[in-house]
């Protein structure tokens, strides 16, 4: 009898825990609402729920249109180094944050590439864009605009991948007891500092490019969107359903369509091995590879200037 006490005592024990820290974690969690909006976006009701978008419109219209597809866990600001040079090239701008991340509503389900790429294109159906558009994806928005090009060929003009996943051979997966419901989403709430922190903080501190994003202005556009409810959630339904990793098969049906490319790495790339660029360059023979010397993998927002002059040179070449 004494055992069996014990036992339960001590099964309540770990059971508190196991709770008790993830409740104080969680308790304040608001959900995400319009009001939550910034004055210069809006919402899209799509069939998972309202997804976050801006437009940013040139002076003069060059009549060609980029959609920006940013990563895992950082969201449409990260484009923010970029968007004056290629509106002053006339471009018209469509950016957005992933659902479960940035503005956009956290949808319970699977978070797998087909679900974000088949997001893009309601996204793009409900803003009624005409003709071919120029996607640009970083790191894991790269895989992305390739799933979306291997569906939606005939709407790609071209495609611009900036540090992006999916182009590793060696195939990488999360243990198989952190695919257990509620692991994950546990470590992340409890954990932060130790599971999340490669998430939350940059590769880099500081950058003297006068077009960068440093490090204090990111962190305080970072954290806004984590007071909200689901965020980390669609971060590891992510993990357990999307490969980040390995998208090669997906890539050379991409390849083959003969959609113009292009791929802007940092050599120094920690997150995305800059190894991917020869695989890059294996799958796509006519596309071509721009190294950004020293560059890390928050290269979109430490060295803008130099992604974005590649950029505009690839996109100038497309225009006819």
């Amino acid at each position: 009898m004494l055992l069996e006490f014990l036992s339960v005592g001590l099964l309540g024990i770990l059971i508190l825990g196991i709770f008790v820290p993830y409740w104080l974690k969680t308790k304040d969690l608001k959900k995400i609402s319009s009001k939550d909006l910034p004055s210069n976006g809006h919402w899209a009701q799509l069939s998972k729920g309202n997804i976050y978008y801006r437009w940013h419109h040139p002076e003069q219209k060059n009549d060609q249109t980029i959609v920006m597809v940013h990563g895992f866990s950082t969201p449409s600001f990260v484009w923010n180094g970029l968007l004056d040079g290629l509106l002053n090239k006339g471009y018209s701008i469509l950016v957005y944050d992933h659902y479960g991340r940035g503005f956009s509503e956290r949808p319970r389900t699977k978070y797998s590439l087909d679900f974000y790429a088949e997001t893009l294109k309601e996204l793009i159906s409900h803003q009624n864009i005409d003709g071919k558009i120029h996607l640009v994806g970083y790191s894991m928005g790269g895989p992305i605009i390739g799933g979306f090009a291997d569906k939606y060929s005939d709407q790609v003009k071209s495609l611009s991948f900036i540090a992006p996943a999916g182009f590793g051979k060696v195939q990488t997966s999360i243990p198989i007891f952190m695919k257990i419901p509620g692991v994950i989403e546990w470590a992340m709430h409890v954990l932060t500092d130790r599971f999340y922190g490669s998430a939350i903080s940059s590769e880099t501190a500081h950058s003297n490019d006068p077009l960068s994003i440093n490090e204090e202005e990111f962190q305080q556009l970072f954290s806004f969107q984590m007071q909200f409810k689901g965020f980390r959630e669609s971060l590891a339904s992510t993990m357990r359903n999307f490969n980040l990793f390995d998208a090669r098969e997906m890539f050379e049906k991409v390849a083959a369509k003969n959609i113009p490319s292009i791929a802007i790495w940092g050599d120094n790339d920690g997150i995305v091995s800059y190894k991917g660029a020869e695989t890059y360059s294996e799958i796509f023979q006519e596309g071509k590879v721009i190294t950004i010397e020293a560059g890390t993998h928050d290269i979109t927002y430490r060295q803008p200037s130099d992604v974005l002059e590649a950029i505009k040179i690839f996109l100038a070449s497309q225009i006819s």
